[in-house]
């Protein structure tokens, strides 16, 4: 922590703190992507532990670099599990940091992340569920089909509902997979809010300092619930939670 405290970022503008952090990240997402290739063979949760490593060097190297961080509300809400995170969706910082936050989990994503190099490495190691957006019915019945698996193992199935990334402030339209899911498998939602879109905008490479806020929901229980139902529920929580954080930040450089 004292080393940290030396760094002071915030006269830096926000494009060159931005390429310092991307500068660090590449290399030793290079090395993650080439682990994960060579411990393919070990079990799901050892090969988990190993390659969320990067995660935790990412943000901490966030920090360090770009002067963000962030804290939890609700921790107490996370059951025992295993469990479906349904997760409002800003930024690429969620989809790190909800991996320390939560135990092990998959997520489900869009096919053609898997054919980023390095990345796409990376996540194929680690056992998404990669689905065709175009297959409409197919690519349900095969979040369902995976989905269930991966419950049955232990790992956690994250998902966001939205499908891709809002401004804050937007809304997009809550998809019926995760609550298809629930649904089968009996499992609990847990809802998750957060403001990362105020600090790590979408389409920008600007990185703002300060803190962002993440806020987990009690489970949602699927039980007796259709899918819509569901969904309906954790749409209505993270939406009402985002009222508060969505609120403008202050200006930074």
């Amino acid at each position: 922590m004292g080393r940290l405290a030396l760094i002071d970022v915030r006269p830096m503008p926000g494009t060159l703190r931005a390429i310092v952090f991307y500068a660090g990240l590449v290399p030793h997402t290079v090395f993650f992507a080439l682990l994960g290739i060579l411990i393919r063979p070990l079990p799901f949760f050892p090969r988990y532990r190993i390659i969320t490593r990067w995660t935790h060097i990412t943000l901490w190297w966030l920090k360090l670099s770009c002067g963000l961080t962030h804290r939890v509300h609700g921790r107490e809400n996370i059951p025992p599990g295993p469990a479906i995170i349904m997760c409002k969706h800003q930024s690429a910082w969620e989809t790190m940091a909800l991996q320390l936050i939560f135990p092990p989990q998959v997520w489900v994503l869009k096919r053609e992340l898997l054919w980023i190099p390095f990345f796409g490495w990376g996540l194929a190691s680690l056992e998404s569920i990669a689905l065709n957006r175009q297959a409409g019915h197919k690519a349900l019945r095969q979040l369902v089909a995976q989905g269930k698996e991966r419950l049955a193992r232990g790992i956690w199935v994250t998902l966001f509902p939205e499908g891709t990334r809002t401004a804050p402030g937007q809304r997009g339209r809550y998809n019926i997979g995760g609550g298809l899911l629930a649904a089968e498998t009996g499992v609990p939602v847990v809802p998750v809010a957060h403001n990362a879109g105020r600090y790590w905008p979408r389409q920008s490479l600007r990185k703002r300092p300060g803190c962002i806020d993440l806020v987990i929901g009690a489970p949602i229980s699927s039980r007796g619930r259709s899918a819509r139902q569901i969904v309906a529920a954790a749409e209505e929580w993270i939406e009402t939670t985002m009222q508060t954080l969505d609120e403008p930040a202050p200006a930074t450089p």
